[in-house]
């Protein structure tokens, strides 16, 4: 009898107690439910800097569009690196459908150096009051986001652990990854 594999993600939900096998440096990080952005300018006090490595359009791998049920294969993409003193303390991959950027959120979305977190947490952007799916993981070199964070921040650990969040902007998803990079241990 011949299995067939399914696709096996190497995100997990927050509260599926696989958040007990990340060092307990990242659980606080990882667990957190509200913005990365604010907690972080919090605990350095003071504002992020936001350098965009990339943002444009491109395909999703499966992982990627199992979030959006498989029908969406491109979508516009944002990588940033949010910094203090020019140190890179998480990395963001923002997945941006075309919905999600148009009509009201147009000018929302126009983002510039801004972190998207600043435009999902305010209080009048979201309109969604149940709980986004939060996951997370622990990523090596065989993850299709570590190889893509790797092309563009070659100083990236050989292993990794991020959040993922399923967001709604005005009823429009948006998918986010954070992946926290050795640094930010220090606050």
């Amino acid at each position: 009898m011949i299995h067939r594999r399914r696709l096996r993600s190497a995100w997990d939900r927050v509260d599926s107690g696989e958040l007990h096998r990340a060092p307990r440096k990242w659980q606080p990080w990882l667990s957190d439910t509200g913005s990365l952005t604010q907690k972080i300018e919090l605990a350095i006090g003071q504002k992020l800097e936001v350098i965009v490595l990339r943002d444009c359009r491109q395909n999703l791998n499966s992982d990627e569009s199992r979030y959006f049920h498989f029908k969406i294969k491109r979508c516009r993409v944002r990588e940033v690196l949010l910094c203090v003193n020019n140190i890179p303390l998480v990395m963001a991959h923002s997945i941006i459908p075309s919905a999600s950027s148009s009509g009201s959120n147009h000018a929302v979305l126009r983002l510039g150096k801004k972190p998207l977190g600043a435009v999902l947490f305010s209080k009048k952007r979201m309109h969604s009051s149940a709980r986004p799916l939060r996951e997370i993981a622990r990523l090596d070199r065989h993850s299709a986001l570590w190889q893509k964070c790797f092309k563009q921040y070659s100083a990236l650990p050989k292993t990794v652990w991020g959040r993922r969040t399923l967001y709604s902007l005005k009823g429009h998803p948006l998918l986010v990854s954070e992946i926290l990079l050795p640094a930010l241990q220090h606050y």
